[in-house]
Parts: C-alpha cells; structure tokens; sequence
C-alpha cells in the first residue's frame, strides 16, 4: 500500500481530496492545482461549491483568476462518495470553543464520520484542524481501525499536520511558509512529507502527532501572550500618560532579545483568541494549571472593555456621552485588508457601546454586513457626510485603503486603537 501510494505521489498521478473548503481548505487546492494534480473538494454548503464551480472564489487569499486556472483539475463537490476517487484526504474543517472554553471537535467527528463511509484502505489521512495534543491518536485511530479490517502505517496512513494560513499576508503563503508533518508511524510521516512537498516548498517532519498537534498551540498562544503582555503594557501606559507606541518603537531598535508586538481592541481570527485554550482545557488531566495561557486570556478578552471606556473618556472631553452619541466604527474584520470577521472585537464594542445607549454605525470595505447577535449591521460610504453625523470615529481595524486623511480634515474625534493614522497626529486624534 505505501509503495502503491508513494509512486502515485512521485508521479503525481494521485488525486487529493479536501474535507472544507474554507480559508484552509481552498488554498490546498490551488497549491496542488498549480501543480497540475486533481483534487477533489468536498463542503456541506451548497451555495460555496456553486461559487467555485463557476470559478468565484468567497475568499480573498485566492483570487477568481487563481481558482479558474486549477479548475481543469479541481472537483467541488457536496457528494460523500465523490471522496473515494482521492488518495489522500486532508480534513480542514472548524474546531471552535464551547462557552465553557473546552474543545469542540463536533467538526472534526462529522469529517471522520464522512472518512467511515468511505473504502479509505490505501488511503492517506491528514488532520490539518487545530485541536488538542492527542485528537488523532485518540480520537481519529480507534475509530479507523475498530473495523479490525485496516491496520494504520500498513492498510491506510493517518498523520496531523497544522494549518498555517495567515489571511491576507502577502508574503508568506501556503507555497513558502514550511510544513510541519507528524504521522502515527514513520511510514505515515513519509507519505504525508511526499505529498506535501509536491505543493509547499519545505515540510518539516517530527517526531510523532502529539508533537505535530502541539506545535500549532504554541505558535499561537506566543502571540496569545505576548500580545497579552502588550495589551497590558498599552494599559499602564495610558494611566501614567505614557506613549506606547513610541516606547515600542524605540525598544524597536535594539537589535536582540526583543521583538515588537502591538497593542490592539482585542483579539480576533480563529486561531489565537480560540486555540491556546485546547491546550489549557488539556492540561487539566494531566493536573496541570496553564497561568500564562490563562492570563494572557484573561487580559485580551478585557480589551474591548478598556476601549469602550477610553471612547468614554474622548466623549467626555467633548461635553458628550457614549449615551445618545453617533459612533462610527472604521473596520469589524478582525485584522486588516480581509474580510474574516470571526471572534472580531468590533462585535464585543458593538454589543458594549449599544448597551451604553450609543447608536453605532460602521463602515468596512470589506464587510457588507455584520452579525451582532441578532442584530444586522450594514456598511455604509465613507463620506464627508456621513463623518458630519457621527460624534466620534472609533478604528477598531487599520485597512490600507481607506482615506484616513479625511478622517483627519473632518474634524471629528478618532479613537485610534490601532495606531493606523500616526501620520496624521493631530489634537482630535486620540489613541492608547
């Protein structure tokens, strides 16, 4: 079976399956279509695979050009049985939080019921979802194997390998950002380190899936705490009357043991403000107390609520309050030049300023509307009218191309939580 699949490989003669087809999911297809191989891509949504079937892409890493030039070799599809003409399936589907905080895999179980239906002998499968140190070996190999018919690194290849996409960076993209790779066996970590290495420049492999499913919970919660730390820096900061961002700036130029990062409302996406608490939630059984993972949790999660009282004390240097006041929010995704607006501060200041009194309005040039719970929001123009009515402009997310010069001539109060207009400072410029 593993020759079988490794001369498919080499020969790239394989078809590669995707389980979700979402901002993981879709560049895999187009690096493995760039590279002339098919693939097959399965999501429960009607609506997306009608899209990619007319070559309309619904995510801003992949432009309708780049998915019309792999369309000869790409199937969207909603059928489960369409999957067993691929070689290898890669699961990139949601793994979210409970409000308790614990995992919630039920993604990851629908995808593995999907896998059961399927003749998978022969067959490689990667988890690509970012879950808890354990999630294949326990959860996805007992249940592939309890057949009794297929034995792993032997009949079927099962590994993990974290995803790591950044929407909207434009330098680092799946092709040049190593991968890393970690199978139950060492024949599973070849197979997927071949596969890979037809799409994505360096693959890295390790030592087992624990470590794999482990490295992706530390990239992120080294943002989680730093940016935690810095969050709380900007705070501090503020009371002593202190610049923040020129104290990042300066510590800026020390060429060794520092590198920056930036205070913010709080945190978004679906990895940062979501992920380190897999690991916390893990922990637990081992007996062990995540503080840092905790605290820095504990300190971003307060951001909107710093905001929302700094924007209060903007307010009141102009005689007004958030009661009553017309609050124009430049940009809801939760980071700039996307339009990604999952776990985005903005939807927390929203929720805050609204049960202040405040009448809130917002415009994103890459949002067209915005949940907020059961409440719809709808971006409006940035004009020299619309910022007449509005008492205050709160930039909650930095996009590049949106005209802050007007925001700076119009007069109006801007709380700037992302040190977006710096060459703009002016007397009605305020930030952290």
């Amino acid at each position: 079976m593993k020759k079988r699949l490794l001369d498919k490989i080499r020969d790239r003669s394989l078809t590669v399956g995707v389980l979700g087809l979402g901002y993981v999911g879709l560049p895999l297809i187009a690096g493995f279509g760039e590279k002339k191989v098919k693939t097959i891509g399965y999501d429960i949504n009607k609506e997306k695979v009608a899209m990619l079937k007319k070559g309309r892409s619904y995510i801003t890493d992949i432009s309708d050009a780049e998915l019309k030039a792999v369309l000869p070799y790409f199937k969207p599809t909603t059928t489960v049985k369409d999957l067993n003409a691929a070689d290898a399936i890669l699961i990139c589907v949601p793994t979210p939080l409970r409000k308790t905080k614990e995992p919630d895999i039920r993604f990851i179980m629908a995808a593995l019921d999907i896998i059961k239906q399927l003749d998978y002998k022969g067959k490689l499968i990667v988890l690509e979802s970012t879950t808890y140190p354990g999630t294949t070996e326990e959860i996805l190999l007992p249940a592939l194997e309890m057949s009794g018919k297929y034995k792993v690194g032997k009949d079927f290849f099962l590994s993990f390998s974290p995803e790591r996409v950044d929407p909207g960076n434009k330098r680092y993209n799946i092709k040049n950002t190593t991968k890393v790779v970690g199978g139950v066996t060492k024949q599973c970590t070849q197979v997927s380190k071949e596969l890979y290495e037809i799409a994505i420049e360096s693959v890295h492999p390790v030592s087992s899936t624990r470590v794999a499913e482990t490295v992706k919970l530390l990239e992120n919660i080294y943002r989680s705490v730093n940016i935690g730390l810095i969050n709380e820096m900007a705070q501090l900061c503020h009371r002593m009357d202190i610049d923040i961002w020129k104290v990042i700036e300066a510590a800026s130029t020390k060429p060794y043991g520092f590198m920056p990062f930036y205070p913010g409302p709080g945190l978004g996406g679906h990895c940062i403000p979501l992920d380190p608490f897999y690991l916390s939630w893990k922990a637990k059984a081992y007996d062990f107390n995540t503080r840092f993972i905790e605290l820095a949790g504990e300190v971003n999660g307060s951001m909107p609520y710093f905001v929302v009282d700094l924007l209060g004390e903007v307010l009141n240097k102009y005689k007004k309050s958030i009661n009553g006041s017309t609050i124009l929010i430049m940009g809801v995704a939760y980071k700039e030049d996307i339009d990604d607006t999952r776990e985005s501060p903005a939807i927390d200041i929203i929720r805050l300023i609204e049960k202040k009194g405040g009448n809130v309005k917002y415009h994103d040039p890459y949002v067209e509307k915005l949940n907020v719970g059961s409440k719809v929001y709808s971006n409006i123009s940035l004009t020299k009218v619309q910022l007449a009515k509005a008492d205050i402009v709160l930039l909650i997310t930095a996009h590049s191309n949106v005209d802050y010069k007007m925001l700076k001539d119009s007069k109006r109060p801007v709380l700037d939580t992302r040190n977006g207009m710096k060459k703009f400072r002016s007397k009605n410029i305020f930030t952290f």
